[in-house]
């Protein structure tokens, strides 16, 4: 008889083969391994999230741990006040020779790994490498250079390499270029057709959740119209949905944003890849034979991977290159309160009423509308970055640490100083109303710089040129927008900077004040 052996598996590593129970098998009998899952009552109630967010994370572990127990496996599911608290009644109840546990994705999780769990209890904890992610099983930088800036281009080139993908027998590119961002950046035809993704409806399982989670949040449960995937069956029809339906043109139109839809061409399955119920390298294999069998154009088909095996696994590496110290990124000096609107998505600019409403309807955005409305607007506006965090992680149903802190920190805000990203993305009005159909029925004029009724994204983005022109010049990527502060003179640069004070003012005084009858009330 071999020594029983239990395998701790977190929420968000639902992977169909994990590390944890396929080491275990190694020396054990499977009959001898009992697999430990955890839902802590502490974050449920103490870590805002979007409630599709809590609804998809305790769905997917209940149908994990059915399915583990389909498999031959002894699962022992705890519901318990912590994490601590329910590893600790596994280990008085079952008497594990050893604990495995794959490392966390974030920084707190390992940290609670490494440092509290062997303080607080007496058994061997093997923390095994994280192999969620493909970086941790090739890391092309292992040992980065703390002052150099690493360009995400060349990461994903060296991992395109190494896993082979999209690259001939000698290591060139599929269709003779790495990059087709030139052919990715077009605008949306008003009279093209958009598939809406796959839906799934609550099966007996996750009705449970719901009812178990309504008391918890507002508005309840049961009001979200939950249709996620909560199975790795189901997670893998919505790969194929994306990839018949709308792979075809997430290449082209992978930058437009527009009213008539919420996800466009994009795939909509990060929510999927943040927990495990798709593996990164099967996504990509997936889409990489669908353009091989000429289901889709090359441009596509790199778009979508570059989003994969580049910016994922990019934004993974520099989160543990960073942390802790990303964090706490300010490198503009914003001081800001993060305005209501972002609570209520009451606003009189058109775009951001519109990428507001979704993201706290149904917890998501595609990445343009993350980067090129939401953040812009908090960079230009001076937002302090942790408030900016805060609202990211407790938004979006795709949000974890290891994501949000490089991708907001580092890529929305530019707050880290140019470590991940190569310049501040930040644009005027013209950017929106080329990409998008939001300025054709919003409040403001996308044509004019100040006076009434002048769009607030272009003093603000003038403003915020003027302001920090002298760190701007030091990055030679900001050389074009900079020169162009010539066409202002004295009097507009003046009146720029007076509408941006007044309008930050009269947006901040707002959320002061109610932040104050709240604290009073």
């Amino acid at each position: 008889m071999t020594q029983p052996i239990s395998a701790w598996i977190l929420g968000n590593q639902l992977l169909s083969e994990h590390h944890a129970f396929l080491t275990a098998e190694e020396s054990t009998a499977k009959e001898d391994i009992r697999v430990l899952l955890v839902e802590s009552q502490h974050l449920l109630k103490h870590r805002p999230s979007h409630p599709s967010k809590l609804i998809l994370l305790l769905s997917a572990m209940r149908h994990y741990a059915a399915a583990l127990e389909n498999a031959g496996y002894r699962v022992d599911y705890r519901q318990a006040p912590s994490f601590l608290i329910g590893i600790q009644g596994h280990l008085k109840s079952h008497n594990p020779s050893r604990l495995l546990s794959m490392a966390a994705s974030d920084y707190a999780g390992r940290r609670f790994q490494e440092t509290t769990l062997p303080e607080k209890t007496s058994l061997p904890i093997d923390i095994l490498p994280n192999r969620q992610f493909l970086t941790g099983r090739y890391n092309p930088y292992p040992q980065p250079d703390p002052g150099k800036q690493y360009i995400m281009e060349y990461f994903y080139r060296d991992l395109r390499k190494h896993f082979q993908v999209l690259v001939d027998g000698e290591g060139e590119p599929t269709g003779g270029e790495w990059n087709y961002d030139q052919k990715n950046r077009e605008s949306l035809p008003s009279d093209i057709h958009i598939p809406p993704p796959l839906t799934f409806s609550p099966d007996e399982i996750t009705q449970e959740v719901i009812a178990q989670l309504s008391p918890l949040i507002d508005p309840p449960a049961e009001e979200i119209g939950f249709a996620l995937a909560v199975t790795h069956h189901q997670a893998e029809k919505a790969l194929e949905d994306f990839i018949k339906h709308r792979l075809a043109e997430f290449g082209p139109y992978e930058d437009a944003m527009t009213s008539r839809s919420m996800v466009i061409f994009h795939s909509h399955l990060s929510p999927y890849l943040n927990i495990g119920l798709l593996t990164p390298l099967q996504v990509i294999r997936a889409v990489e034979t669908a353009y091989k069998r000429g289901e889709v154009p090359i441009h596509s088909a790199e778009g979508f991977i570059r989003q994969v095996l580049g910016w994922r696994e990019f934004m993974y590496w520099q989160y543990w290159r960073g942390m802790p110290e990303l964090k706490e990124g300010n490198h503009w000096y914003a001081r800001h309160r993060l305005p209501d609107f972002f609570w209520n998505g009451e606003t009189k600019l058109n775009c951001l009423r519109e990428a507001l409403g979704r993201a706290l309807s149904n917890g998501y955005n595609h990445h343009i509308e993350r980067l090129m409305l939401l953040s812009n607007f908090c960079t230009l506006a001076g937002i302090h970055p942790p408030e900016v965090l805060d609202w990211f992680m407790a938004t979006y149903i795709d949000a974890y640490p290891w994501v949000m802190v490089p991708n907001v920190i580092g890529m929305g805000l530019h707050a880290d100083g140019g470590v991940i990203g190569t310049k501040p993305y930040i644009s005027s009005a013209n950017y929106i109303q080329k990409m998008s159909d939001y300025c054709q029925n919003c409040g403001y004029d996308h044509n004019v710089r100040t006076g009434e009724g002048a769009c607030p994204f272009n003093f603000l983005y003038w403003n915020f040129l003027l302001s920090h022109q002298d760190r701007l010049r030091a990055n030679p990527r900001m050389s074009l927008s900079l020169s162009n502060l010539r066409h202002l003179n004295a009097q507009e640069r003046k009146a720029v900077q007076k509408q941006a004070d007044h309008f930050i003012k009269q947006i901040t005084e707002a959320t002061n004040t109610n932040h104050e009858m709240e604290k009073n009330t």
